[in-house]
């Protein structure tokens, strides 16, 4: 039996729909608030007997951060596939992310070890990478540098990779996947929310390049990495680096939307967050753009696939591709809501 954590989220969905497609034993890690309907819905864009497909997922509830719940969890597991993290660019959830992704992940390791599964595969991402200089491909072998440019969130990761490294020296039989951002439908209002800002009609682009993936490719990468022989090694999955003025430009073209035309440049985002700091101070809200935000949008990425594509002869979805299928989910979801 396979277990997966992080499963009610966006990448977690739709790895468990393909894997309960190819007709695997499935247990889904998930703790006492996340709720399952989400992940209805994400099967439902893709297949008809959603919830026939549902009923091969066996739900259990833990925490990453329960040694006893996890433990209970691996009982009878063989492979692990380890998606679960918290994701935030707000400094209030900074504490909770590095102690969730690191120490959550360092637990997964230790009881994988101990029990012996035969395959772990980690989700990591581009962010625990070093960033090539003058504006070069970064690539599995660019090591990570401390910058006060890495976000908290990119820390964390970097912990949690550490772990799955430690794991290998010690005996652990993994893969690691680097995704840069991941596209994909149906969480409108955090993963996916890019898409519904356009909807909205948003105005401002940044001058930033970043790599971009289809989720889809995501867990193809990560089966096809299961299913092989290759242990001890990393692997980004990233499909094309593109601008924000570029991504945005494309979403407004399947929406038949007006494309943001007013380029904000580095200067104005970071006066930007701090103003929006102490709005959201005043109102008692989370800020709307955060300096991590402001930092992150600023920058330009460029990530190597050649790897992933080399070793397992892998054809990506192209971006715009998969934009025109994300735009049209969105807009049945607005037509049915």
């Amino acid at each position: 039996m396979i277990l997966v954590t992080g499963g009610t989220g966006l990448l977690g969905s739709h790895l468990l729909l393909e894997l309960a497609r190819s007709g695997k034993k499935v247990r889904a890690l998930k703790r006492k608030s996340s709720e399952t309907g989400q992940v209805r819905k994400i099967f439902s864009y893709y297949v008809q007997n959603a919830d026939e497909l549902l009923r091969n997922i066996e739900w259990f509830e833990g925490d990453l951060m329960d040694f006893g719940s996890i433990e209970d969890a691996m009982e009878g597991i063989s492979e692990i596939y380890h998606a679960g993290a918290v994701v935030s660019f707000y400094p209030s959830d900074h504490k909770t992310m590095l102690k969730v992704n690191i120490e959550g992940t360092a637990n997964l390791v230790n009881l994988a070890l101990e029990k012996t599964i035969s395959k772990f595969c980690y989700v990591s991402s581009v962010a625990t990478l070093g960033r090539a200089d003058n504006l070069g491909l970064t690539d599995e072998e660019t090591y990570w540098k401390g910058s006060n440019t890495n976000s908290q969130y990119a820390i964390s990761k970097y912990g949690a990779e550490r772990e799955v490294w430690r794991g290998i020296e010690e005996g652990l039989n993994a893969v690691i996947v680097n995704p840069s951002v991941i596209l994909g439908p149906g969480f409108w209002n955090d993963n996916s929310g890019m898409f519904r800002l356009v909807w909205e009609g948003l105005k401002y682009y940044t001058q930033g390049v970043n790599g971009y993936v289809d989720v889809r490719d995501v867990v193809k990468a990560m089966m096809q990495l299961m299913d092989s022989e290759i242990l001890g090694q990393r692997f980004i999955v990233s499909s094309e680096n593109v601008s924000y003025q570029q991504l945005f430009l494309l979403m407004a073209k399947y929406f038949d939307k007006p494309a943001p035309s007013v380029n904000v440049p580095p200067i104005l985002t970071h006066i930007a967050w701090r103003v929006e700091a102490i709005r959201s101070f005043i109102r008692k809200t989370k800020p709307e753009v955060t300096k991590e935000m402001a930092t992150t949008t600023s920058q330009k990425y460029f990530y190597s696939n050649e790897k992933i594509i080399k070793v397992l002869d892998f054809k990506f979805l192209p971006v715009e591709e998969s934009i025109r299928e994300i735009c049209g989910m969105f807009m049945k979801d607005v037509g049915n809501s």
